[in-house]
């Protein structure tokens, strides 16, 4: 008896080992499904994103009214809303009248003040029927001091020596980072974190919602990211897009973006005249060492940079349309800020009412240019859709200059980061049409151009 069940064992073994067994091909499916769900959707190969401040959008601030600006978005070329956080905000430890939109009270409800849970669908589907899609800030690292996972679940706290709930600390210090009027979540309970991807499952599979920009990424562990990830994108192929430059979560495919803060800080910099343009080249080679999936979200302001650092006019002067050129042309998914299209020029309270008062437009037609040019030039298209090595062209060491190609579709941008009036020589041969001014084009290799303070110029030879 014995011997017969060694050998059923030792048959069983051989079976399963087999190269072209039932098991490898089970486990080479499950791979197989892994990449095609982690892959970024169809709809984000040549996609921008437009950040909506709710609050702060109309006067009234709601799902409903923010319906009205689709029509314009549209025609301005927007792909991709997100919206900063609409569920409740804790009244517990409260900044300001209103709190911040980042003490959440509960994952799976909307603030009263945007509207209801059925405006904010219609509005969904509002977005949907304009072929736009839209992407929730969810905010995975605390919640606010009255959730109800505080009272009910205090172990899914971090707490300090005598068990006291505390806010986040940051890891670099030791030392808080100054939000008191959130608590630090425990992810090293795990009903808590099954808890948490179930709410974000919620917006997928019930509002329908197209993705994610998950707060505070870069203090939430890998393993939950790379679990949350494969759980959201096996409901549906959504876009994840992480605030943090953390190698690992582009690199694991647990995120298609991530935050490019570096590059926004040089820009900044450059705009001061603390560095010069041609510092650019080497960050971009340097980061591309970095990763190996994914690519950057670049911007000349969100909302925090809005608030805390300063408006463009404030951090860039005269550099801040320059700069946006440059966020939008190099490798990589522009941002716009809701309201930078007016342009916006004050510093919008975060924890108030500070309606953005929408006017004129008056940069509408120039971000319209920008994300044209990204939905019909596949050089400029996101990630490995695109071209991901451009040329750089050494003109002067205040100007930036490359060509990117894919497809045979070629951009060719030149941008003068200084103060000076700059007559270069053209540094390869291009025909196409210039996207500013569509004027048509001719240029060859030494031929001279010149190119105001802050100017640029962007050539393609799509129309």
């Amino acid at each position: 008896m014995k011997h017969i069940l060694i050998l059923t064992l030792l048959t069983l073994l051989a079976l399963g080992c087999k190269p072209n067994g039932k098991e490898n091909k089970t486990t080479d499916s499950v791979s197989q499904k892994e990449r095609d769900i982690k892959s970024l959707p169809d709809w984000a190969k040549s996609a921008n994103i437009y950040e909506v401040n709710l609050r702060q959008y109309t006067e009234e601030g709601t799902f409903t009214s923010f319906v009205s600006h689709l029509p314009r978005l549209k025609r301005m070329g927007v792909d991709i809303l997100w919206f900063m956080p609409i569920y409740p905000i804790s009244e517990k430890n409260r900044k300001g009248s209103l709190g911040s939109y980042y003490a959440v009270k509960d994952y799976a409800k909307v603030n009263p003040e945007h509207g209801t849970i059925k405006e904010f669908k219609w509005m969904v589907d509002k977005i949907h029927a304009m072929d736009m899609y839209i992407i929730l800030d969810f905010v995975p690292n605390h919640t606010g001091w009255d959730s109800d996972w505080i009272t009910n679940h205090p172990e899914w706290y971090t707490q300090d020596s005598d068990g006291n709930v505390i806010d986040p600390i940051d890891p670099n210090t030791g030392e808080s980072w100054g939000w008191t009027d959130v608590a630090d979540l425990n992810y090293d309970n795990q009903e808590m974190r099954a808890e948490m991807i179930k709410d974000m499952n919620f917006w997928v599979k019930e509002m329908h919602v197209d993705g994610f920009r998950m707060d505070v990424a870069h203090n939430v562990p890998q393993d939950f990211w790379d679990t949350a990830s494969s759980e959201l994108q096996s409901t549906k192929n959504i876009f994840m897009l992480a605030e943090s430059e953390v190698e690992s979560h582009r690199n694991s495919k647990a995120f298609h973006t991530d935050y490019g803060w570096n590059f926004h800080h040089l820009m900044n910099e450059i705009a001061k005249g603390e560095k010069k343009a041609e510092e650019i080249e080497n960050w971009f080679k340097e980061d591309a060492k970095k990763y190996n999936k994914g690519f950057h979200l670049h911007f000349t302001s969100n909302h925090d940079e809005n608030t805390w650092s300063g408006t463009v006019f404030e951090r860039m002067g005269d550099a801040h349309k320059a700069m946006a050129v440059l966020s939008a042309t190099l490798q990589g998914m522009p941002l716009l800020y809701g309201g930078q299209e007016e342009p916006i020029k004050h510093r919008l309270k975060f924890f108030e009412k500070d309606n953005i008062g929408f006017k004129n437009y008056a940069y509408g037609k120039f971000y319209k240019s920008l994300f044209e040019l990204k939905h019909k030039n596949k050089s400029m298209w996101n990630g490995e859709h695109g071209d991901v090595d451009p040329q750089f062209f050494r003109l002067d060491p205040d100007v930036i200059a490359y060509e990117r190609e894919k497809e045979g579709d070629k951009t060719m941008t030149i941008i003068n980061l200084s103060k000076e009036n700059k007559e270069l020589a053209f540094p390869t041969h291009f025909t196409g049409t210039e996207i500013f001014d569509a004027n048509e084009v001719h240029l060859h290799e030494g031929d001279m151009i010149s190119i105001p303070p802050y100017g640029y110029k962007v050539y393609s030879n799509v129309k």
